[in-house]
């Protein structure tokens, strides 16, 4: 099975131009079925749909939610579909297993005041922290994905018109427009840090690090989570909630759905929705809490 799933991770990252997180995630998930499957002695053509329950039971037993576990029923939907056409199984066992049930929960975000306070942590007067601030002011100015905003080359952002080309998922290109107060500080670093940063190095890509490579999306992670608590907000901090405070704080003040919708590269109106459930949760707190007869 090893051999097999090694082509379709091929197949996915070459012909599907999936993501390279996209990527990780179903090489990580169908290397977890695949060990499975070799503890069981069955290669794929043996895999029946009573493997695949017992599979994805294992995975509630180690404490995978729902989503997570759902998750790695997709990616095992995809292989084994994939291994029909190629003729390595006569039928599909993962066709009938049910997806499971679970709860579309909240997405945590910020207040805009949370935010200010995060706003205020890193140290501009200093080379990285002058960096940072740039790179949080651009994330909650843009909502967009950590990883969008790590891969930003210098050419990506229009300085001029106030607006960034950006590549998200599926290769797809949008453009989202930046805020007064996020260009300002990319400017300044751009005229001071970054040069400093890059040495007499060249690198195509807006944010470096000290050695003038591109920063990896898990390093600004661990420092933005420091900058979190350091502003002493209620929640460990993840670069996902600030693009949720981006939507959230958006359509709190009147922005269209599609609007909204384009600029987080969302391709169904669907899961943008999430984020009026929000916007209406907020509401009920405040008529719950200020009506005379709530």
């Amino acid at each position: 099975m090893e051999s097999h799933a090694r082509t379709f991770l091929t197949y996915i990252r070459i012909e599907k131009g999936l993501a390279k997180n996209t990527h990780e995630a179903y090489a990580r998930d169908l290397r977890k079925f695949v060990e499975f499957a070799a503890k069981r002695g069955i290669g794929t053509a043996q895999v029946e749909r009573a493997d695949i329950v017992d599979f994805l039971a294992g995975l509630y037993r180690s404490g995978l939610d729902s989503r997570s576990v759902a998750r790695h029923l997709v990616t095992l939907r995809h292989f084994f579909r994939f291994a029909l056409t190629e003729g390595w199984v006569q039928e599909d066992p993962a066709a009938t297993v049910e997806s499971p049930k679970f709860r579309n929960s909240l997405p945590d975000f910020l207040s805009i005041e949370e935010v200010d306070r995060l706003l205020v942590q890193p140290d501009a007067s200093t080379t990285a922290g002058l960096r940072d601030k740039a790179m949080i002011e651009l994330l909650y100015s843009t909502g967009l994905r950590v990883s969008e905003l790590c891969n930003l080359e210098v050419s990506d952002i229009d300085m001029r018109t106030g607006c960034l080309r950006c590549i998200g998922k599926g290769n797809k290109e949008r453009l989202v427009p930046v805020g007064r107060s996020a260009l300002d500080v990319i400017a300044k670093y751009m005229e001071t840090s970054r040069p400093v940063l890059l040495g007499d190095r060249s690198s195509p890509y807006l944010f470096i690090n000290r050695k003038g490579r591109v920063i990896h999306r898990i390093v600004f992670w661990s420092r933005l989570a420091k900058y979190g608590r350091k502003a002493g907000l209620r929640k460990s901090l993840a670069p996902h909630m600030l693009r949720h405070s981006f939507a959230t704080h958006l359509l709190d003040r009147g922005a269209d759905l599609r609007a909204v919708q384009m600029m987080l590269g969302h391709s169904d109106i669907s899961t943008t929705q999430i984020y009026t459930h929000v916007v209406e949760e907020r509401l009920k707190q405040v008529y719950k809490a200020h009506h005379p007869r709530a």
